[in-house]
């Protein structure tokens, strides 16, 4: 039966605390299924604020567990009662963060993406709902009063099956516009495997968010006449804000500290903004003072947010800055998959370690190109092949795994 989300409620930010439940989500359909019945009345303001976690008792399911209840615990949690969910971070970079999402941002950012995609329509939903990119298929699914299809392999990119995707995809009601939230891991499957590629050129939007899109994945799908949107957006945010560095109807960006080329730190502003963190006002109110500021660096290009990557991100490597992403990029023309990681070094300030999906690939063509694009200092020092890189369920590269990986060596 398809839920319906009750949009016309009464201002409660004023109300008295709401407590929070916490939901166990298994993966698949029947973890969808358990967030889905209680998602409309936590938005609607009659049931309680829902704070989310994958079921299991795995260090990863533990440290969402964490972040969602804070040090109250799920018993004596409170939060004000216009919140409607607690999210968590990815934490691929570090601990994960509970996120506080009123239920005016989550809605906000649903019908700005309608509003940008086309109009509501029929959600394939094939990221984990324990993140906020799976958490907005099922919101944009409440709006549009139609109900996902659900692949079964949302455990994470690892578990995921291009020939399940391909199979539901032509489920979905061929009376509604198309979509599915994919990661770019999920997509290197996708793009090769004949039948899934076939499904995806039903679709009438394609969003991928999670990680980097590296440009030559954006080839191919301009190549397969894909429309495609690489969204641009976190937790804190109530998923994507920028669709191909355009802004959803209502955000903002501003570009602050900026340098002789323009880059500077991203602070975001706009309805979908989340309140705070679990347990954290200070670091709250610094990172939502006005508006949110995040982590990353960027530039406009003709009028378009062009993501650099994290602040963290960009390493000095002999008194030059690197930006790591723009490493992986040049790693994934080579290969399927690749991450980079750096280190402090005495002499050089850092040094790069790559990780590549190991291919058997002879010659070192790659590290020429890193060099003649980047220049000699983005060139790894090292590069490591392992059997598949480490991902987060939401498809990031895990790097406090792939840090173990580098100790253990």
């Amino acid at each position: 039966m398809v839920r319906r989300v009750n949009e016309h409620r009464e201002d409660q930010s004023d109300g008295p605390p709401r407590p929070v439940e916490l939901l166990s989500i298994a993966p698949g359909p029947a973890g969808a299924a358990t967030l889905l019945g209680s998602l409309a009345d936590a938005i609607a303001g009659v049931g309680p604020a829902l704070a989310l976690a994958p079921a299991g008792d795995d260090e990863y399911a533990r440290r969402i567990r964490d972040a969602v209840l804070g040090d109250a615990g799920a018993s004596n949690n409170r939060v004000d009662a216009d919140i409607a969910l607690v999210v968590s971070t990815s934490g691929s970079l570090g601990q994960p963060r509970g996120v506080l999402l009123p239920a005016a941002s989550l809605l906000a950012s649903a019908h700005a993406a309608h509003e940008l995609m086309g109009g509501p329509g029929s959600w394939l939903l094939a990221v984990p709902v324990t993140s906020v990119a799976g958490v907005q298929v099922l919101v944009r699914s409440l709006v549009a009063h139609t109900e996902p299809v659900v692949l079964s392999s949302i455990g994470g990119a690892a578990s995921f099956d291009p020939s399940e995707f391909a199979r539901k995809a032509w489920t979905l009601d061929p009376s509604l516009p198309a979509y599915c939230s994919l990661v770019p891991t999920q997509l290197v499957r996708i793009l090769d495997d004949h039948d899934a590629l076939s499904a995806l050129q039903g679709f009438d939007a394609v969003l991928i968010g999670g990680a980097r899109l590296a440009p030559s994945m954006a080839k191919r799908l301009d190549a397969a006449y894909v429309r495609w949107f690489s969204t641009y957006g976190m937790t804190e945010t109530s998923g994507g804000l920028f669709y191909n560095g355009e802004p959803l109807s209502g955000a903002t960006v501003e570009l602050r500290d900026t340098d002789e080329t323009g880059t500077g730190r991203i602070v975001v502003r706009g309805p979908m903004l989340g309140r705070g963190y679990v347990d954290d006002p200070v670091v709250s109110a610094r990172a939502f003072l006005d508006g949110y500021v995040t982590s990353d660096l960027g530039r406009l290009v003709n009028g378009r947010l062009e993501v650099i990557g994290r602040i963290d991100d960009v390493v000095q490597v002999g008194g030059i800055n690197v930006a790591l992403g723009a490493v992986e990029d040049i790693l994934k023309r080579h290969f399927s998959d690749a991450a980079v990681l750096a280190e402090p070094d005495e002499t050089w300030g850092s040094y790069i370690t790559a990780f590549v999906a190991d291919e058997h690939q002879s010659g070192d063509e790659f590290l020429q190109d890193i060099e003649l694009t980047l220049g000699r200092a983005a060139r790894p020092r090292q590069v490591i092949a392992v059997a598949q890189i480490p991902h987060s369920p939401n498809g990031k590269p895990d790097r406090e795994a792939l840090r173990r990986l580098l100790s253990d060596r």
